[in-house]
């Protein structure tokens, strides 16, 4: 039975154009291998101090990296599908007539998937939010996963994620961004000097800087905002404490914990609420 290819054929064919293929499919391997290991040694040399400016560099690098890469990646992909294609005779001009035709129905059909992809390209270029910042988009809080062209992933603290279109979002806080605050509000009562209070709140700051694991952490004095407001039965007085993004937690904390030993250690004490008890002998 007579057969398509002879064997002399196949043969030419596997020494020419299928060793041709073969080296493309390698070097587009390689190439993509390359480019995503100049990536990250670009990340992680972008800064090498420890300081708060090298943190905020090093989550935009990473971040600007894992976009980058996965367009250098699908850059090189297509371009080596559309070489191989030509090696294997293949007319590769109806492929790309019809992909801009298929590309412009697209256009018209899927207004919103360009808009999305749009907004991403405008979040990752103006710094807004990065990989590992805690934000707050739409009235969703949570750490940012990933930052694509088409979607942000954020994860809260009950490990939900939660993936919004970029062009969907109306509003976005970053709460992780250069620096934060550890904001400490006390209700004192009226008869309880606040002058006193403030000494208080004071070396129990003095005494969260000397901690070693904290220390790093706090990037500024305490700052004293002081009465904050009246109520009918306290004042209320209000504290701050500048520190590194995402460690506002930790170190108020750790505040809170100094600032009722201190107050202790004075006999200041909170005010007590109370309310009138029910008149029971009628």
């Amino acid at each position: 039975m007579a057969v398509g290819l002879r064997d002399e054929d196949l043969a030419r064919w596997a020494t020419r154009t299928g060793v041709r293929v073969a080296l493309l499919l390698l070097l587009a391997f390689a190439a993509n291998r390359f480019a995503g290991s100049v990536i990250r040694r670009a990340e992680r040399e972008v800064v090498e101090t420890g300081d708060a400016h090298g943190h905020e560099r090093r989550k935009r690098a990473h971040t600007l990296g894992a976009a980058f890469g996965r367009f250098v990646s699908g850059l090189i992909w297509v371009t080596a599908s559309l070489v191989i294609l030509r090696e294997l005779d293949v007319d590769i001009t109806p492929v790309l007539t019809g992909a801009g035709i298929l590309g412009l129905a697209v256009g018209f059909g899927a207004q919103t998937l360009v808009k999305d992809m749009i907004a991403g390209v405008f979040i990752i270029a103006e710094d807004q939010v990065r990989v590992g910042d805690a934000a707050i988009v739409n009235g969703i809080e949570g750490s940012v996963e990933e930052i694509n062209l088409r979607t942000i992933v954020l994860r809260n603290l009950e490990g939900v994620v939660y993936t919004i279109a970029n062009g969907d979002i109306r509003t976005l806080a970053n709460r992780s961004k250069d620096y934060a605050y550890s904001v400490v509000t006390l209700n004192v009562s009226y008869d309880t000097n606040t002058d006193e209070v403030i000494e208080a709140v004071q070396a129990a700051a003095a005494e969260v800087m000397k901690d070693p694991a904290l220390a790093s952490a706090i990037l500024d004095a305490l700052d004293v905002l002081g009465i904050d407001d009246f109520a009918a039965a306290h004042v209320t007085m209000r504290f701050r404490l500048k520190t590194l993004p995402l460690r506002q937690a930790e170190v108020g904390r750790e505040l809170r914990r100094q600032i009722k030993k201190m107050l202790d250690a004075r006999g200041i004490r909170m005010p007590v609420p109370y309310g009138r008890l029910p008149d029971t002998d009628r």
